[in-house]
């Protein structure tokens, strides 16, 4: 899927969201703790209460990671469901891998080949050769970690260098660029850092942005939306507590897609105003 066809399906949707598979075993429903498989019968039910109103799906790794080959077989079943079912779905894996180049060479396969997933996450801090193979899947895409919404991203993304004058999370920006296309390559931006998406525009205009932190980190849609929207939309703003977890007994599934449809709406809004659809 390339950025035109991601926009294309923005466009059937009228929406933006991804919608973020933090699926906890200590927080889904407690009447799904005895079917065979309760992290993947959690997922079954948000995706199929919500798949008409986002344009993709972002499990984080560590939820299913945490709980070894039974949570890796969940994910597995999740991401099979989902191409099975709902085949114009973008699956984002969040995994923030970033090794040297065989390592990385190896997740990406993991990634790209074995889940089939579109896109995953990637730390750059190694540098070129840690990205590079994950650029090597004709069709999907690296999602670059520039600038995060937590506490410690102060601690090394704001530094600034003195010869060039770049902060760090800048000098991610620009040098990346050189290693794939906006086809290929996409950026993560915290929503709460939304003030910061001009100056990230400035240098990246055309790239796709997916933007956490909307709904229970407390990030403004609209606020993301007025900085960071370019003429192919170029946004995928992930909200992932705030929707599945709104609801906590059997009609969990219908109270996250209440959730999900209060976001699209708004999602409408702003794409008809920049008169995108």
């Amino acid at each position: 899927m390339n950025a035109q066809q991601l926009f294309d399906e923005i466009r059937k949707k009228r929406s933006f969201l991804c919608v973020g598979l933090d699926s906890d075993i200590q927080k889904i429903p407690k009447h799904l703790l005895g079917t065979s498989d309760p992290l993947f019968a959690f997922n079954k039910e948000i995706i199929d209460y919500t798949h008409d109103l986002a344009v993709a799906y972002k499990p984080n790794l560590a939820f299913y990671e945490s709980l070894g080959p039974e949570g890796m077989a969940s994910l597995e079943k999740t991401v099979k469901y989902i191409r099975d079912k709902h085949p114009g779905l973008f699956l984002i894996a969040d995994a923030k891998r970033g090794d040297i180049g065989n390592t990385s060479g190896l997740y990406a396969r993991a990634f790209f080949e074995h889940f089939n997933f579109d896109a995953v996450t990637v730390a750059p801090y190694m540098g070129e050769d840690s990205v590079k193979p994950f650029m090597a899947y004709p069709g999907k895409w690296v999602i670059l970690l520039a600038l995060t919404s937590n506490k410690g991203a102060s601690d090394f993304q704001y530094l600034k260098d003195e010869n060039s004058g770049n902060q760090l999370f800048e000098s991610v920006l620009k040098k990346s660029q050189k290693w794939g296309t906006s086809d290929s390559m996409m950026y993560v931006v915290g929503a709460t850092k939304a003030e910061k998406l001009r100056e990230i525009r400035e240098i990246i205009p055309d790239h796709f942005l997916l933007v956490p932190g909307v709904g229970a980190q407390g990030g403004s849609l609209q606020d993301v939306a007025k900085y960071g929207l370019n003429k192919r939309c170029g946004l995928l703003v992930n909200s992932s507590r705030g929707i599945i977890y709104a609801g906590t007994g059997e009609n969990f599934a219908a109270e996250a897609r209440t959730q999900a449809e209060i976001i699209q709406v708004e999602m409408e809004e702003i794409l008809l105003e920049a008169e995108l659809i």
